[in-house]
């Protein structure tokens, strides 16, 4: 066994402690609401015992990182694999930091859903070592990637507090028409991260059935005019063809016998088919999973969920928000900007490019230095900072995601085939 192979497995035992973990912060503040003898005791027992399980985890992800590391000679941060399992780190490490500050078990029960579903979605791309391309065979990596994705962490971490405020403050029993945007809005948050989930299960569930397409797509130079013919290979059922393409193979799918349509020629890219038809088997995997969610839970999830967060204080939640993103901002302006600048000078000759990562790196520090001003210098706490966490990991996550799955750019070398 290579030490890849042994950091695979590793991987895998640290993916599970840590779905360990958040079932025993399940039970240490649900089971509460069933203890009527001496509650916080309870909390107090499980919430310890989830730590020491989610530390445990922590240290297997750590044992991961580092004999990957060895075995492929490089740090592992160089396509989306990597980078999405470093990430899912790093929010264990923000979240464990901001813990042991504010013993808060609830926080559990938020971070570690989130680092679970981002190593899920690190799961769907290729798990193999690649070769680092001339420009990543430097010291900068590592130290470039590491220290912007702990910044980001660290705003993941601000993230959830800020939803679970927002979870915890937005009244539902009022009709209001501010309150009922509130609602309508929080709902739509919940949404978007059922959506994730379908993406993970629908992207799954088509691997484990073994489920293949394949298209000879025609790509023609507009400078030279000289056509290729570039095959494509689907994992998930074509409802989107790629541009001028002919189907080679293809399983039919509830009677889908051939595409729905074909994708428009503006769509740049070998992928580009590919990666619309991921985007819409996510949003009606999503819709599906809300559906049935809705169905059975007959409320809206935000609403269900608010009434574990009952005995939580607002303007803690809004504290340790507030902190997560203080930490982080100074983390991601060395990783993010500073030191990306440096490695951009080195490996492009230019400090700057106009390059579709640099400047959504730039318009990730510019809205977290206005969350900052806000919250310093206006007075901006509570609902208002919330909403703004919210907002701010978006960005993030189209900063991180976004980019190399549609925008093309130097960047667009994360592994995405």
């Amino acid at each position: 066994m290579t030490l890849v192979d042994f950091s695979s497995d590793v991987f895998i035992v640290a993916f599970l402690l840590y779905c360990l973990s958040f079932s025993f912060y399940g039970l240490a503040v649900l089971g509460k609401r069933f203890r009527k003898r001496d509650p916080e005791a309870h909390v107090a027992k499980w919430g310890k015992i989830a730590f020491v399980t989610a530390t445990i985890g922590l240290i297997g992800h750590l044992i991961y990182f580092f004999t990957r590391w060895a075995g492929s000679g490089h740090v592992p941060v160089s396509n989306m694999y990597e980078f999405m399992t470093f990430l899912s780190m790093a929010i264990m490490i923000a979240f464990l930091v901001l813990y042991l500050i504010y013993r808060k078990s609830l926080l559990g029960l938020f971070a570690l859903p989130l680092a679970i579903i981002i190593m899920a979605y690190a799961a769907v791309f290729p798990q193999e070592v690649q070769p680092l391309i001339p420009s990543l065979k430097s010291i900068w990596l590592g130290i470039h990637v590491t220290l912007a994705a702990l910044g980001d962490a660290f705003f993941a971490v601000g993230f959830i507090a800020g939803l679970m405020h927002l979870l915890r403050t937005v009244n539902f029993n009022s009709t209001d028409r501010g309150a009922r945007r509130e609602q309508l809005w929080l709902e739509l948050c919940m949404f978007a991260i059922v959506v994730l989930i379908g993406f993970i299960v629908s992207v799954y569930g088509f691997r484990s059935g073994g489920y293949h397409a394949e298209f000879n797509q025609t790509n023609i130079d507009p400078k030279t005019e000289v056509s290729t013919i570039v095959k494509v290979d689907y994992d998930m059922p074509p409802l989107v063809a790629p541009y001028n393409s002919e189907t080679v193979s293809m399983q039919p799918f509830l009677g889908m016998k051939s595409p729905l349509f074909e994708a428009p020629s503006w769509m740049n890219g070998v992928n580009a088919g590919r990666k619309l038809n991921t985007v819409i088997w996510s949003i009606v995997s999503g819709i599906i999973l809300y559906g049935l969610l809705r169905l059975v839970l007959r409320k809206p999830l935000a609403k269900v969920i608010q009434p574990a967060l009952s005995k939580l204080d607002p303007d803690d939640l809004d504290e340790i928000s507030y902190r997560a993103i203080a930490i982080g901002f100074p983390i991601f302006t060395l990783g993010g900007l500073i030191f990306a600048m440096i490695w951009a000078q080195i490996a492009w000759g230019r400090f700057w490019g106009w390059d579709p990562k640099e400047v959504w790196a730039l318009i990730t520090w510019l809205f977290y230095s206005v969350y900052l001003h806000l919250r310093l210098s206006k007075g901006w706490q509570g609902k208002k900072s919330s909403w703004l966490t919210v907002i701010g990991f978006i960005v993030v996550m189209f900063t991180l995601v976004g980019v190399n799955l549609i925008i093309a750019g130097l960047h667009s070398y994360a592994g995405t085939e």
